[in-house]
């Protein structure tokens, strides 16, 4: 699922969090869906855990995800919304500047 280029100039954490981003608004990760776990992967990217757990910090942060303790991490029910909001206003940002 989660793909991570190494010659990106982007950084690991970013791209598993934009990654993530772009399967909530596309409907692959839907609200209350699993987040796979730090353990998994960190094995299956072959990228150390404390990146993967950065990448959920900030996922976290962002209010996309949030975690059960003992059962894992979840797309929150507002996600989609928050990721579609915060793109609208990205786009009237750049209109304005093409305005300008």
């Amino acid at each position: 699922m989660y793909h991570i280029d190494a010659m990106s100039r982007v950084p690991v954490y970013e791209q598993i969090v934009e990654q993530t981003e772009k399967f909530i608004l596309a409907g692959i990760l839907k609200p209350g869906d699993k987040i796979p776990s730090v353990r998994n992967l960190s094995i299956e990217l072959s990228v150390n855990p404390n990146t993967i757990q950065k990448s959920i910090v900030e996922l976290d942060r962002r209010g996309l995800i949030f975690s059960v303790p003992g059962k894992g991490c979840y797309v929150a029910e507002e996600a989609r919304t928050a990721l579609s909001e915060k793109k609208k206003k990205k786009m009237a940002e750049i209109k304005n500047e093409i305005k300008e």
